[in-house]
């Protein structure tokens, strides 16, 4: 009873608060266009059972590339629009550069002292400068070579002897581990971790957890949109299911760190990991103002852990399921391979500039399949103006990169896979064609992009150049499910099963 009267009470008074709010922003500001909003809900109502990406897509394409909403008591700007993207990220950058402190997220990054959910300022400045210089520099990539040559090896190997029996693989969970050991190798030290766990046994119970956390950064959370109510949490299940994913991976950080911290320090390499820099680094120089504390060096591992293996993995998923469905893609592809590598049994990163169609097949998949269908949503600093519009400071901003790379004043057949129109169409994934932003751009833009692409690039080579890919028996390509699951990443809702032969 007195729960009920608590949550009425609150409800009455958020209600009360939404319908003041509106009326003065109304008076003061000139919104951008928008469905009209109903007191309370705003325009929650109106998304739909679609995929977030999906459902803001169908509103923009009637009110607008640049819409205003009001989600709960949130207010909201959605842009589906090259144009109106390039204006943030080139004019306004500074004034997008912030995060909303979201329930979730900031539960499982420690407080958001992540690179990818902190609020703009010294600090994440400090730690994304680290993280690009001890992990991301070109330097540093081009040094892990041998790390990504043994991974691969060990993975076409792995796939080989599944295709000795004709063992469907499931190529889903076969990427997100084969990345998991990439990451974990060169930002931890040499170890592969399974969160503790170790076999088959261990890999399945990563893959689970990872797509629980993608969930989890996300899902619907009533606190993202109604800030009052975050206490209703503790009964709906959300707090239990964001307390058990944090202790297995709390668990698992200080497992690392204090390994690291324990380690011999006469036998450590002459490179540092990433750990030992986050950890050592800011008592022999200035890059940071003052030691980072254990739970903050937690939150930036949780980046790490999470976007470097769930982005690359997803693109190599989507990447495979297209080629299956497009057999014409997939024989020039192959021969863009075999006819340039030869007979090696491997294809190694010196032959990775010769695969120009490789390349566009790549690009192809992002556009269609960015591994952030929304790029996390950012907020403003402070009052500006885009394209004649008044922005509120403190608005939450929602920028559908998915909608942007498909929009068809750019893009002739946006939804066909077609890798030859980047033949004549040069654009690239930097952040600098705002028609194309599967990394972001701006500020907040992706710095992983460079690790994730020859990662990429040099896993989908070698199995283009090793194997000719069937479906399971009684499939066709065309019959491949394509529905996307929830979550940050669009995963594919069904895993990718194939079967490998080995090239003939």
């Amino acid at each position: 009873m007195i729960l009920l009267l608590v949550f009425t009470t609150t409800l009455l008074l958020l209600i009360l608060f939404v319908i003041i709010k509106n009326g003065e922003t109304k008076g003061k500001w000139r919104l951008p266009p928008g469905p009209r909003t109903v007191p309370f809900l705003g325009n929650l109502h109106q998304l739909g059972n679609d995929l977030p990406h999906i459902s803001f897509k169908k509103l923009s394409d009637k009110y607008g590339s640049i819409m205003f909403l009001k989600l709960g008591s949130v207010p909201t700007l959605v842009v589906s629009s090259a144009d109106v993207a390039k204006e943030i990220f080139k004019v306004h950058d500074v004034v997008f550069s912030s995060r909303p402190v979201l329930y979730a997220p900031k539960k499982l990054t420690y407080g958001c002292s992540d690179i990818a959910f902190a609020p703009y300022g010294v600090y994440w400045r400090e730690i994304r400068k680290t993280a690009i210089l001890e992990l991301l520099s070109a330097k540093r990539i081009l040094s892990y070579r041998a790390v990504r040559k043994d991974e691969v090896a060990l993975l076409i190997d792995s796939i080989r002897k599944s295709s000795s029996s004709s063992v469907p693989v499931n190529l889903s969970e076969t990427f997100v581990c084969f990345m998991n050991n990439v990451v974990c190798q060169v930002a931890f030290g040499g170890v592969k971790y399974y969160l503790g766990e170790s076999g088959d046994a261990g890999k399945t119970k990563f893959y689970v957890m990872l797509r629980e956390l993608q969930n989890l950064f996300a899902g619907f959370s009533i606190a993202d949109f109604f800030p009052l109510m975050g206490w209703i949490h503790k009964f709906n299940g959300l707090d239990a299911r964001i307390k058990k994913s944090y202790r297995k991976l709390d668990a698992f950080f200080n497992k690392v760190i204090d390994e690291h911290i324990n380690a011999d320090k006469s036998s450590k390499p002459d490179v540092e990991d990433l750990v030992d820099a986050l950890l050592f680094r800011s008592h022999k120089d200035d890059i940071q103002s003052a030691t980072l504390v254990r739970d903050q060096i937690k939150g930036i591992l949780m980046d790490i852990f999470v976007a470097g293996t769930d982005t690359s993995a997803v693109t190599l998923v989507w990447t495979m399921t297209e080629l299956m469905r497009n057999p014409t893609a997939m024989k020039r592809a192959q021969e863009d391979v075999r006819t340039k590598v030869g007979t090696k049994d491997y294809v190694e990163e010196s032959d990775l500039h010769k695969l120009g169609y490789v390349t566009l097949v790549i690009k192809e998949a992002l556009r269609l399949h960015p591994p952030l269908p929304l790029l996390l949503p950012r907020e403003t600093r402070e009052d500006c103006t885009i394209k004649g519009y008044n922005i509120p400071k403190k608005t939450r901003v929602i920028i559908n990169a998915a909608a942007i790379s498909k929009d068809s004043k750019y893009w002739e057949d946006p939804e066909k896979f077609r890798p030859e129109r980047f033949l004549d169409y040069n654009v690239d994934a930097r952040g600098q064609n705002f028609e194309f932003i599967p990394f972001g751009g701006g500020r907040r833009g992706c710095p992983g992009m460079n690790f994730s692409i020859v990662l990429v690039e040099l896993v989908l080579a070698n199995l283009l150049h090793c194997f000719d890919w069937k479906m399971p028996p009684g499939m066709k390509g065309e019959e491949i499910d394509m529905q996307e699951a929830y979550g940050l990443t669009p995963h594919k809702k069904i895993p990718l099963c194939l079967v490998a032969n080995g090239r003939q």
